[in-house]
């Protein structure tokens, strides 16, 4: 089975604090680029006219948020200090894979299907999860039934309730379903 992600238990304090540190260096690395880049623009081609550099500002800033896009996506994301916010991102991008097929998912369910059984499992404890380091206790309120049923459903058959990791053969089980 080919494993597209695994939910990580983290300590939501630090993995907040984290996560504020890494956007705070994203975050000045994009102030300092998009001051320098359209000021080096306008030094260089900028006229005296006024709202003249009007255009070399804009292109100066859409350069720095694409070098700064460049740089999270080559360098910072291998840095130790991005890790808990490249988790976070997987995490609710692994989320939001399982929400695009959620129709197929829930009537692979209904149809007692194990795979859209586990998928969805897999979505309980990472939505859970998600709010668990985001501080978010109100919201994993919501799906307590759906859970429940989806928990004991699992125990009747056997199957552990301990759906960590994503697989992708869910996913294309679910999708080839729901083309039927």
């Amino acid at each position: 089975m080919s494993e597209l992600f695994r939910i990580e238990h983290r300590d939501p304090e630090t993995f907040r604090r984290q996560t504020r540190r890494s956007s705070m260096i994203v975050v000045a690395t994009f102030a300092l680029f998009g001051m320098a880049i359209p000021a080096l623009l306008v030094g260089l081609f900028g006229g005296a006219g006024e709202g003249g550099n009007f255009g070399l500002n804009l292109v100066g800033v859409l350069l720095a948020a694409a070098i700064t896009a460049i740089l999270v996506r080559t360098v910072f994301l291998k840095q130790s200090w991005m890790d808990a916010a490249a988790y976070g991102w997987r995490l609710k991008r692994s989320l939001m894979r399982v929400t695009n097929q959620m129709h197929q998912v829930k009537d692979g369910v209904k149809a007692g299907d194990e795979s859209a059984m586990l998928l969805l499992r897999f979505y309980h404890l990472g939505l859970q999860e998600m709010h668990h380091l985001d501080g978010n206790t109100s919201e994993m309120l919501e799906l307590v039934a759906e859970r429940e049923q989806l928990r004991e459903a699992l125990a009747a058959r056997g199957v552990s309730e301990e759906q960590l990791a994503l697989r992708s053969e869910w996913l294309e089980h679910v999708a080839g379903s729901g083309k039927n």
